[in-house]
């Protein structure tokens, strides 16, 4: 970004800190949007030039419509994401080790090599999406998943799944990313926790499903072993899900069918609160070298690999772990059903608690829903082995941090700007989540169970860290708006015209450069 030397004249002492925009944002708005379909969004900024020319009534009843347009297609995709990770995890109690003769850690390793295919194919993924229309793209891939899950029950030996499941990986790489990238496409900051919050908790439905889908694959008697037909039964709904998005997932605020010309302008206008842009198909090498220069990226990615430390080894080895507290194989999938529910009553109440409280309170309910994991772990570590019931519950409030990582993830949308920088930024949060799950199922070592000590140390350790970092996050943040406020009042001080939202929301700046910008946290 060009900095803006004062002149002599000023006599205004710059900060080294403060970067200055240039003056050529303020020319007119028809000159500077850096979006798709750019008539239309100058369109909608002339017709509701700010906020209270919107009418509140019909934004409700658009936030409405959105909500059951796009919600039920992100949950129910979540779902089967989610159940497609757990069917390795089933497919272990129902004797995949025997069927295919896994030796020593190679159990361990067809769940942590699923995430090379992922980490490889991460950050290209993003951009190839930016390039692409996101809901074509990610139903695309969708359907590649259940196909290759289809394919995982054909194998007989450790090679030729440890290969299909690192190409699972790779077309499973977009999909946090892409349900990211389309809530903050169409809801503003203040909404995008309960909209994070409503299609991840079908994470948690995906556990109890996934126990559900178990138990039932289990009582089949046919030619195939139990595991085989779970993986043929959820790669099929996993395919034919890829096809439903394809035709009802939107691409752009542009085109989206069953909305009306007036409905599409209020839907974008309304999007200039949050001044991070919408849809830009060009790649910016600039933003993308600010992502990766930016303190904050690394802090994501960090953040990305201690959150999903438990998630890796927990949705793994969570059969295995109750299995071992003296439960059978029917009742260990039934048992996975109530650990589904609280997580989904742990993302509620999350989003809830967001909901109501203060503004800029979402590092501290990140914070605050790690307690009772934390708790959770260090009761399953100290409980008498014999305490099946207590360890049980122990184990069940484990997932309290799923409602921390929800939260957060909102906190991740609300604050990157300019859209290459999102994808640059989104990518490396889950690139983290993948060296986690990587690393992972290895603290879960065979001879340790059935209490893994090692395993639940790493979710407690992880854990600790967790929290720490939701402080540095919320101290950072704070230290940015300053630097954003002093940036302003020079701008004032020099008589500069004020920097207009309608001005920057659309011109595809990236937080760091745009002086409206203000982080949540």
């Amino acid at each position: 970004m060009a900095e803006h030397e004062p002149k002599p004249s000023d006599k205004v002492t710059a900060d080294p800190d403060i970067e200055f925009v240039e003056t050529s944002i303020k020319l007119p708005t028809v000159d500077k949007i850096q979006q798709q379909n750019a008539h239309f969004y100058l369109e909608a900024l002339e017709k509701y030039p700010n906020d209270e020319s919107i009418d509140k009534a019909a934004e409700k009843r658009l936030i409405r419509k959105l909500d059951i347009r796009i919600l039920p297609l992100l949950g129910i995709c979540y779902f089967f994401y989610y159940v497609d990770k757990t069917t390795l995890s089933y497919a272990a109690i129902f004797g995949i080790k025997a069927d295919l003769n896994l030796q020593g850690t190679e159990y361990s390793w067809l769940s942590s090599i699923f995430y090379f295919g992922w980490l490889f194919w991460a950050i290209p993924s993003n951009l190839i999406m930016q390039r692409s229309p996101p809901g074509y793209y990610l139903a695309f891939n969708i359907f590649m998943w259940g196909a290759l899950l289809m394919a995982q029950a054909a194998t007989h030996s450790f090679g030729g799944i440890a290969a299909l499941r690192i190409l699972s990986g790779a077309f499973e790489a977009i999909a946090d990313p892409a349900f990211m990238l389309i809530t903050s496409m169409y809801y503003t900051r203040e909404e995008q926790p309960l909209r994070i919050a409503a299609w991840y908790a079908w994470n948690g439905i995906g556990v109890a499903g996934g126990g559900l889908i178990g138990y039932g694959i289990g009582h089949i008697q046919g030619a195939l072993q139990s595991w085989r037909y779970e993986f043929i039964i959820v790669g099929a709904f996993c395919a034919f899900w890829g096809i439903i998005l394809f035709l009802l997932l939107p691409n752009s605020p542009t085109t989206f069918r069953g909305f009306s010309h007036d409905e599409k302008l209020i839907l974008i206008a309304r999007m200039r609160r949050n001044q991070t842009g919408i849809e830009q198909s060009r790649i910016n090498w600039g933003q993308i070298k600010e992502a990766y220069l930016d303190y904050k990226t690394w802090l994501f990615c960090f953040l990305g690999f201690i959150g999903n430390i438990p998630n890796g080894g927990i949705s793994n080895f969570s059969t295995l772990v109750i299995q071992g507290l003296g439960f059978n194989t029917f009742q260990t999938a039934l048992l996975g059903i109530p650990q589904g529910a609280l997580v989904v009553i742990w993302i509620g109440l999350g989003a809830l608690c967001n909901r109501y409280m203060p503004k800029n309170s979402r590092t501290l309910v990140s914070a605050l829903f790690m307690l009772p994991t934390i708790a959770g772990a260090l009761g399953f570590l100290l409980a008498p082995t014999d305490a099946y019931v207590g360890r049980l519950i122990c184990f069940y409030l484990t997932g309290s941090y799923q409602a921390s990582f929800v939260i957060f993830l909102s906190v991740i949308t609300s604050n990157t700007a300019g859209q290459s920088k999102k994808m640059i930024v989104s990518g490396m949060v889950w690139f983290g989540a993948c060296v986690g799950n990587i690393v992972s199922p290895f603290f879960y070592i065979t001879n340790q169970a059935p209490n893994y000590p090692l395993g639940i140390g790493s979710l407690l350790l992880a854990n600790c860290l967790e929290l720490m970092l939701f402080f540095i996050f919320r101290y950072a943040y704070k230290w940015e708006n300053r630097r954003k406020e002093r940036q302003r009042a020079l701008l004032r001080e020099r008589g500069e015209e004020e920097v207009t939202l309608n001005a920057t929301a659309f011109m595809d700046m990236t937080d760091k450069e745009n002086p409206n910008f203000e982080y949540c946290y």
